[in-house]
């Protein structure tokens, strides 16, 4: 996923011996939602402060109503379940946050979503659907109600992530099938399970003399934008965009990286990848130990 208006990610340090927290401790026991593990967790990481380097545009909000499409259908093959896409795009649009979500041709008008976002203190400025062949993707503007600027916080953009994730379970339960949430909070948990030294892939090149891309691939799960972003940051590298996608099981992510106001070195690249390697294929990892 990509940006446009740079944001900034300064360096911020960890507690020594803090532990990252998963879905299979106990303490944070019973959770019933994506969301409900992603608060949990999100008191027993350092919080993330950060401000855009770029003048960011307000955006005017007309609420529920901006929503321009019709109801989609709901009729489907219950023997072929769609894959559930889910994408927070933060370079397209300079005065918003878009969110771009699909799961064939399932999805309604989706105003249950709309109400849980604005619970999040987010304003829907307006909405849209597009039909790609079998596949209706559906795309909210979102800014925050306080300021009308668009989502700069990862804890904040990965609760968005996480209040459409928990409706897809909610609202559409055959979903469970394909999410990796499914398992903890869905009806049926995914038969096939992911390896995650198997699946997570780190990548960075050149993107410019200024700054490099990061592209991370590995198995989704509750809080993992802000741990990612937490990892960068112990690393001193700055983050100035990013692209979430989660496309099922697996959460793909870009971001824009720089260190002092340049791209990454081979030497230092190499640090950032290994780091990440590291905790993202051993999710318990003391964060003092990479």
């Amino acid at each position: 996923m990509a940006l446009s208006n740079s944001i900034f990610f300064p360096f911020f340090s960890s507690p020594v011996g803090h532990r990252r927290p998963s879905l299979t401790d106990r303490s944070f026991a019973p959770l019933t939602t994506p969301l409900d593990s992603f608060l949990c967790m999100s008191e027993c990481v350092t919080k993330v402060n950060f401000s855009a380097r770029k003048h960011i545009v307000y955006a005017a909000n007309s609420g529920f109503d901006a929503f321009n499409s019709i109801s989609l259908e709901t009729g489907h093959d219950d023997g072929n379940i769609p894959m559930p896409i889910v994408l927070i795009d933060q370079d397209s649009d300079s005065e918003s946050t878009i969110v771009q979500l699909s799961f064939g041709d399932r999805l309604g008008a989706l105003i249950d979503t709309m109400r849980a976002l604005k619970d999040l203190g987010l304003d829907v400025s307006k909405g849209t659907v597009v039909t790609e062949g079998p596949v209706k993707q559906t795309k909210f503007f979102i800014t925050r109600s306080d300021n009308g600027r668009k989502v700069e916080d990862p804890v904040m953009l990965e609760g968005i992530r996480l209040t459409i994730i928990n409706n897809l379970l909610k609202y559409h339960p055959e979903s469970s099938e394909r999410l990796a949430m499914g398992e903890a909070f869905g009806v049926k948990a995914p038969e096939k399970k992911l390896d995650v030294d198997i699946a997570t892939r780190v990548c960075i090149k050149e993107d410019g003399p200024k700054r490099s891309l990061l592209s991370i691939e590995t198995a989704d799960r509750p809080g993992l934008l802000v741990e990612i972003i937490k990892i960068i940051a112990d690393v001193n590298i700055d983050v100035e965009s990013a692209e979430i996608d989660t496309e099922g099981l697996v959460a793909k992510d870009k971001f824009h990286v720089s260190y002092r106001g340049a791209a990454l070195n081979s030497s230092l690249s190499q640090v950032l990848v290994n780091c990440l390697r590291y905790y993202l294929r051993r999710p318990e990892t003391d964060v003092d130990s990479y």
